[in-house]
């Protein structure tokens, strides 16, 4: 786990914060479509992207679920510390989106390396900031994007955090998302192929430079 945590977090932390979160915390695998974090779970760790990507999802209770913010190498989940300190239950889901390695932090030990490492606590408030940033993002999409804008933001951001051009989501995971029906997306996916955004094959969707 360290050699791990130095690669990914060296530049960031040190020596002494990276022995101890290899000490303490424990490492964990997971698959694309695992739930990492589920509503209502109590959060007694806080997570380290190693590897991979994670896609935050907060809850409707009206029509299911909307998508916050995908989380990468090297990011943590505000939303999941936010209910660390408040000792809270979560209010989000975390799901994967590709396979990927997590170091899981006990919460007790967030809140002591806070007043220990300055390292920590920069790291802890810039994801702050930063998850805050995408989160008004979003509700500007919601707020002042049409759809078609919206859609290809999530696509654009789909292939940036796969590292591939290439999308091979259904029309309803994508509608899912988005927060919208199968129909509105299949029509709007048509519509940016006609002006040359996107390519549809049978079983993907393939993002043009």
């Amino acid at each position: 786990m360290k050699d791990l945590l130095k690669q990914t977090y060296g530049y960031i932390f040190e020596d002494k914060l990276i022995d101890e979160i290899t000490e303490v915390s424990l490492l964990r695998d997971f698959k694309e479509g695992d739930i990492l974090i589920d509503f209502g779970d109590a959060i007694r760790k806080m997570p380290l992207l190693i590897k991979g990507a994670i896609k935050i999802l907060r809850e409707d209770f009206d029509e299911g679920e909307l998508l916050l913010y995908f989380i990468e190498k090297g990011d943590t989940c505000a939303m999941t510390m936010a209910c660390c300190v408040g000792e809270n239950k979560s209010e989000i889901r975390a799901v994967a989106e590709t396979n990927g390695i997590v170091v899981m932090i006990p919460v007790m030990k967030m809140e002591e390396w806070l007043g220990k490492y300055k390292s920590w606590r920069n790291y802890v408030f810039n994801s702050y900031n930063n998850r805050l940033k995408e989160m008004l993002s979003a509700i500007d999409n919601l707020a002042f994007m049409n759809m078609d804008e919206r859609l290809l933001n999530y696509l654009q951001e789909k292939s940036k955090i796969n590292n591939s051009n290439e999308i091979h989501n259904t029309h309803q995971e994508i509608a899912y998302d988005l927060h919208t029906s199968r129909v509105v997306v299949s029509r709007l996916l048509k519509a940016l192929e006609n002006k040359g955004k996107i390519h549809l094959n049978r079983a993907s969707i393939v993002m043009v430079n």
